[in-house]
C-alpha cells in the first residue's frame, strides 16, 4: 500500500492534479482524503487545498 498526497493554493489547481492523476494509473485506489485549511498571515487570508490517495502498489 502506498499513498500520494497533493497540496495545492487553489482547488481548480487540487482537482486538475488529482484528475491526472487518476487518469494516468493502473493503481487500485482504496480511498481518497480531502482537506482544506484555512490561516491568518497579518491581513491575507492563505486556504491551503490538499488530498492523498491511499492505493495499491
Amino acid at each position: 500500500m502506498k499513498i500520494k498526497v497533493f497540496d495545492e493554493e487553489d482547488e481548480q489547481d487540487l482537482e486538475n492534479a488529482v484528475n491526472d492523476f487518476l487518469e494516468n494509473t493502473t493503481k487500485e485506489i482504496i480511498d481518497i482524503k480531502y482537506q482544506v485549511s484555512c490561516s491568518i498571515f497579518g491581513e491575507e487570508q492563505i486556504f491551503c487545498f490538499s488530498a492523498m490517495i491511499i492505493y495499491y502498489a
